[in-house]
């Protein structure tokens, strides 16, 4: 594997660890709100983003957010934590040069490929470009990376 190969697998070895942390962050989030009243929670945040709360949209919101339980709220915060542990050890593993991390990077990244052409098919926007363009790169770099290391 030559230095400048190194050097984006180091790239996505952060991507994958910041990926991880965000959701870990996301999934503390949860906890928070647990024996919380979220009605009002969620009013709030419709209030915040200056949202008639009567509109039909954040009506939706609101009732969403009103049938979540406290054990919902666990249950979401533990998957959370469950994928960030996942996110963390692909990113050792890649930033460590593990062929497993390098397929597993691969196989996961690649499997999302075609529901992300779907979405452009449906419409083009800039965040489904970049997000697009991110992953094909990421899967092809893992890819090359994967057939270096069989020479």
């Amino acid at each position: 594997m030559t230095k400048h190969s190194e050097d984006y697998i180091h790239i996505a070895a952060v991507f994958e660890a910041a990926k991880g942390a965000i959701v870990l962050i996301t999934g503390f989030g949860l906890l928070v709100f647990i024996h919380k009243d979220l009605h009002a929670v969620s009013e709030q945040i419709v209030r915040h983003l200056h949202l008639n709360p009567a509109r039909h949209y954040p009506t939706i919101f609101i009732d969403f957010i009103d049938h979540i339980t406290d054990p919902q709220l666990l249950v979401l915060a533990l998957s959370a934590l469950l994928y960030a542990l996942v996110r963390f050890a692909e990113a050792y593993g890649l930033w460590y040069h593990r062929q497993w991390a390098e397929w597993f990077g691969f196989l996961t990244g690649g499997m999302y490929i075609p529901v992300e052409i779907y979405e452009l098919v449906l419409g083009v926007t800039t965040i489904k470009l970049t997000i697009f363009i991110v992953n094909v790169t990421v899967v092809a770099l893992l890819g090359t990376a994967l057939r270096q290391s069989r020479k």
